[in-house]
């Protein structure tokens, strides 16, 4: 789910042209994870999908807090990637990255998602269990890496750190002789070209009801990999 605030440029996550040097992306411990979280919390605060799912009741900014926290703990307890790039004022963009069908999660996971759904409230659950329902038949049978989100605070967009976590993904992924590519969904259509500039290809869409529209993309790292096919 890669993140577009309203009225803001093309390219909103950091792939504009600049002269400045870019930051160097690192691999986040646990420590990070509250960073993490106000990151993801700045970038993605008007996605559709995060509006879809918190709806309209309640304290807005706290609720997309928890989601967003338990989607960042997600992949800490799983040992999963988190990456980043740090400038003066500390963190300003990072990257989520799994493995899906890497393995049963963790009793503390488990935990977790039950904490986050009693706090947020049945009805959200359901809307995004709807959300991972749509984006289910397009799931890419290969082994893979999952860009689960990424996201630039919008005071540091412009520097072209978008740029440098997507392909800091892609060099992990092709660096690994498991993995057969990337994949991630959009839920905004003026990301699919921008993607698509970047080699990867969508395997379909899905309406989520009236809400919005979900685009499931696929990168393959090249010849004699497995391909990046969702299943017969």
């Amino acid at each position: 789910m890669p993140v577009e605030r309203p009225g803001s440029r093309p390219l909103p996550w950091g792939m504009h042209r600049s002269d400045r040097r870019p930051e160097a992306v690192s691999v986040l411990a646990p420590d990070d994870v509250p960073a993490v979280v106000s990151v993801l919390a700045e970038s993605f605060h008007d996605y559709p999908v995060m509006r879809f799912v918190l709806g309209e009741t309640g304290d807005y900014d706290a609720r997309l807090e928890t989601l967003i926290t338990f989607f960042v703990m997600a992949r800490a307890l799983r040992d999963e990637t988190l990456l980043g790039v740090r400038g003066e004022d500390g963190l300003v963009a990072t990257a989520l990255v799994s493995r899906p069908g890497a393995g049963p999660s963790p009793a503390s996971l488990l935990e977790l998602r039950e904490e986050t759904w009693a706090t947020l409230g049945a009805a959200e659950r359901s809307r995004y269990e709807a959300f991972g329902a749509a984006t289910e038949p397009f799931a890419v049978a290969a082994d893979h890496l999952h860009l689960n989100m990424i996201g630039v605070r919008p005071a540091a967009q412009g520097r072209g750190l978008g740029r440098r976590l997507l392909e800091a993904v892609h060099a992990r992924s092709a660096a690994d002789a498991a993995s057969a590519g990337v994949s991630l969904s959009t839920e905004l259509e003026t990301n699919v070209p921008l993607y698509r500039h970047f080699g990867y290809e969508v395997l379909g869409s899905a309406d989520v009801g009236s809400a919005f529209t979900t685009w499931v993309m696929f990168r393959s790292d090249g010849p004699g990999r497995a391909p990046g096919t969702p299943p017969a």
